[in-house]
């Protein structure tokens, strides 16, 4: 398993951006691996959902539909030390408020179709409030 942390979140009024990014390191981390990395996002009572996936080194970019058109990930920025990717969203409206959550596992051929149980690296979560 790898370390992510992610960051960026913080509070906009409906129709602004933000870019929250996720990096990905540790012991486990290869320079020459390809990941599975997604975004999922969490409210009070709901279930964890997630809302963008992305195969790493130059691979498929997946937008939930709620999301498609406003949030977009650039290319990943590979080091010898560690992963960063960023996810930019923009056009934010309330129900985009969430914890945000940064998930990662080695890419084995399948990424659109996995689910929140098929991640075995989390993040501790950014927080994204959008109110005017």
């Amino acid at each position: 398993q790898v370390q992510l942390v992610e960051s960026g979140g913080g509070s906009v009024q409906p129709g602004g951006s933000l870019r929250l990014s996720c990096v990905v390191s540790g012991s486990s981390y290869s320079r020459s691996s390809r990941y599975c990395l997604a975004w999922f996002r969490q409210t009070p009572g709901k279930e964890r959902e997630r809302v963008a996936a992305i195969i790493t080194g130059g691979g498929s970019m997946f937008y939930d539909d709620s999301v498609g058109g406003r949030f977009a990930f650039s290319r990943d920025i590979y080091t010898e030390n560690a992963l960063t990717l960023y996810l930019q969203m923009t056009n934010l409206k309330p129900d985009d408020a969430a914890m945000y959550y940064c998930a990662a596992r080695e890419y084995r051929g399948k990424c659109r179709t996995l689910g929140r149980a098929d991640y075995g690296s989390w993040g501790q979560g950014t927080q994204v409030t959008v109110s005017s």
